[in-house]
Protein backbone atom coordinates (compact mmCIF):
# COMPACT_ATOMS: atom_id res chain seq x y z
CA UNK A 1 0.00 0.00 0.00
CA UNK A 2 0.79 3.57 -0.68
CA UNK A 3 1.32 5.73 2.66
CA UNK A 4 2.18 9.57 2.57
CA UNK A 5 3.87 9.90 5.42
CA UNK A 6 3.97 13.81 7.11
CA UNK A 7 5.17 15.22 10.08
CA UNK A 8 6.61 18.58 11.91
CA UNK A 9 8.99 18.39 14.71
CA UNK A 10 9.06 21.35 16.82
CA UNK A 11 13.06 22.41 16.46
CA UNK A 12 13.39 25.39 18.88
CA UNK A 13 15.65 23.19 21.07
CA UNK A 14 18.46 21.24 20.35
CA UNK A 15 16.35 18.06 21.56
CA UNK A 16 14.13 18.88 18.59
CA UNK A 17 16.31 19.34 15.91
CA UNK A 18 17.40 15.46 16.80
CA UNK A 19 14.48 14.48 16.40
CA UNK A 20 13.79 15.98 13.30
CA UNK A 21 16.85 14.26 12.12
CA UNK A 22 15.83 10.81 13.45
CA UNK A 23 12.75 11.18 12.31
CA UNK A 24 13.77 11.93 8.32
CA UNK A 25 16.42 9.09 9.19
CA UNK A 26 13.68 6.15 9.38
CA UNK A 27 11.58 7.70 6.67
CA UNK A 28 14.04 7.46 4.13
CA UNK A 29 14.58 3.75 5.43
CA UNK A 30 10.91 2.92 3.84
CA UNK A 31 10.22 5.56 1.39
CA UNK A 32 11.34 8.64 -0.87
CA UNK A 33 11.56 12.00 0.12
CA UNK A 34 8.74 14.33 -2.11
CA UNK A 35 8.81 17.41 -0.09
CA UNK A 36 10.79 18.13 3.07
CA UNK A 37 8.86 16.76 5.59
CA UNK A 38 6.73 14.54 3.32
CA UNK A 39 7.52 11.17 1.92
CA UNK A 40 5.96 8.36 0.44
CA UNK A 41 6.21 5.10 1.25
CA UNK A 42 5.57 1.57 -0.41
CA UNK A 43 4.78 -0.49 2.04
CA UNK A 44 3.41 -4.43 3.22
CA UNK A 45 1.25 -3.95 6.38
CA UNK A 46 3.52 -5.28 8.52
CA UNK A 47 6.14 -2.62 7.32
CA UNK A 48 3.99 0.34 7.96
CA UNK A 49 3.28 -1.05 11.13
CA UNK A 50 7.40 -1.32 11.99
CA UNK A 51 7.37 2.48 10.53
CA UNK A 52 4.58 3.57 12.77
CA UNK A 53 6.15 2.48 15.49
CA UNK A 54 9.44 3.74 15.04
CA UNK A 55 8.13 7.12 14.21
CA UNK A 56 6.00 7.11 17.18
CA UNK A 57 9.27 6.02 19.53
CA UNK A 58 10.62 9.19 18.25
CA UNK A 59 8.41 11.85 18.11
CA UNK A 60 7.15 14.12 21.50
CA UNK A 61 3.53 14.29 20.64
CA UNK A 62 3.15 16.90 23.26
CA UNK A 63 5.12 19.48 20.53
CA UNK A 64 5.43 17.55 17.15
CA UNK A 65 2.96 16.28 14.53
CA UNK A 66 2.70 13.10 12.63
CA UNK A 67 0.42 11.91 10.20
CA UNK A 68 -0.08 8.99 7.81
CA UNK A 69 -2.44 9.24 4.73
CA UNK A 70 -3.57 5.82 3.36
CA UNK A 71 -3.34 5.88 -0.43
CA UNK A 72 -3.76 2.28 -1.20
CA UNK A 73 -1.91 0.07 -3.51
CA UNK A 74 -3.03 1.88 -7.05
Amino acid sequence: MMVLVTYDVNVTSDTGKKRLRKVAKQCLNYGQRVQNSVFECLLDPTQFSELKHRLESIVDPNTDSLRYYLLGSN
